[in-house]
């Protein structure tokens, strides 16, 4: 028997806040459009959706974010759809009900209903509904994890205004598909309270390929006053709890507080990316979190309703994706998927995890600029 590979080190909260790049890990990257869209009227609303459109290109594409995320998770994928091309894209980015600038109601959260939610905002910006442009289909969606049930659940509701339909690491409900010595580890180590950096690091070994979170920093990082619309670093809305001997957390010249910096290896970026969220308890909060946990937990489609969801947009716009080594939603997950809708491109990718829009992050965006190619072409061939 083949051992297993060894855990990777994951670096410590304490040094990932006094890096110099920490006040660097999320990028300010100023929309073209944002606000506050009132969604749930007569759902148990209204309430308030935050909402961003980055870009002023024909292709309209939306991306929606999984459990506990906020909008600059899709970073990478914003700056480059949003901001590198600009005007071949625009960009929708939401912060789900119960995260980020969005409203937090206390209620039972489902998949369906914030799939609502999303047609609510497509709806208040004109990408849906009675100001939408005269093209049929008009939107790319590409949803992960939690946000492939919601995309799921759109798809749905809306499928004659959907040009391709993503689904990334997502399932048609949540199954247990390892040993029962093995659920029952998984759901005791749930329960037991955990420090902050354990925490985290479990959370990174179950996202990423073990490999990757050792490897140097490799993201590609936008410049500002180059990147259209990206501006230096913001201040941080909360104070680190960094020890006073820590070394100073800015860099020491103004050069370099103005621009974005590197961490030493992905692992440590993913962890300042992980504190800039839960520093900020106005945006990130259990009560969310629980919330969304249950709409992914409860989310079901059969296989009936994923066959006649595929009829309905098309087999030829929809892609599923999902990675062998997914700590997240295990493969078999993915593979159920694939064999109930049947798409036009089944993607299991040997040793990616849950998160290709980090992890893969070059490979994710180039794979999706194909699909909405895909998507644009057919679209073109139904308006002749």
């Amino acid at each position: 028997m083949t051992p297993s590979p060894p855990l990777a080190v994951i670096p410590t909260v304490a040094e990932t806040l006094a890096h110099p790049a920490f006040p660097t890990a999320i990028w300010n990257l100023e929309p073209d459009r944002k606000g506050l869209a009132p969604v749930a009227e007569g759902r148990g609303g209204p309430f308030n959706i935050s909402w961003e459109i980055h870009g002023e290109g024909p292709i309209k594409v939306t991306f929606i974010m999984g459990l506990g995320g906020l909008k600059s998770a899709w970073q990478r994928q914003t700056l480059h759809f949003g901001h590198e091309r600009r005007t071949e894209y625009s960009v929708l980015l939401i912060d789900n009900r119960g995260m980020g600038d969005s409203d937090k109601p206390l209620m039972r959260y489902s998949s369906s209903e914030m799939a609502r939610d999303l047609a609510d905002v497509l709806t208040h910006v004109g990408w849906l509904g009675p100001s939408a442009p005269p093209k049929r289909r008009s939107i790319h969606v590409v949803g992960l994890s939690l946000g492939g049930m919601i995309a799921q659940e759109l798809a749905c509701l809306h499928p004659e205004a959907i040009s391709t339909l993503s689904l990334c690491c997502t399932a048609a409900e949540i199954e247990n598909t390892t040993t029962f010595a093995e659920n029952m580890a998984l759901r005791a180590s749930m329960l037991i309270p955990k420090s902050v950096d354990r925490s985290i690091a479990d959370a990174a070994r179950m996202l990423f390929n073990r490999a990757w979170l050792t490897q140097p920093d490799n993201v590609h990082l936008p410049t500002p006053g180059v990147t259209p619309n990206c501006h230096p670093p913001a201040d941080l809305p909360f104070t680190p709890p960094i020890p006073s001997s820590s070394p100073p957390l800015k860099s020491e010249t103004a050069a370099e507080e103005e621009t974005y910096l590197t961490f030493r290896n992905n692992a440590m970026r993913f962890v300042a990316q992980e504190m800039h969220k839960r520093l900020d308890a106005s945006r990130f909060g259990i009560k969310g979190f629980i919330l969304q946990l249950v709409a992914a937990g409860w989310h079901r489609k059969t296989a009936a309703q994923l066959s006649a969801l595929a009829d309905a947009v098309g087999r030829d716009r929809i892609l599923v994706m999902h990675g062998t080594d997914d700590g997240m939603i295990s493969p078999p997950h993915g593979r159920k998927l694939i064999a109930a809708l049947e798409p036009a491109k089944a993607l299991v990718v040997d040793g990616m995890g849950h998160a290709p829009i980090v992890e893969r992050w070059a490979w994710f965006n180039k794979t999706m600029e194909a699909q909405f190619a895909v998507g644009e072409k057919l679209d073109r061939e139904v308006s002749v």
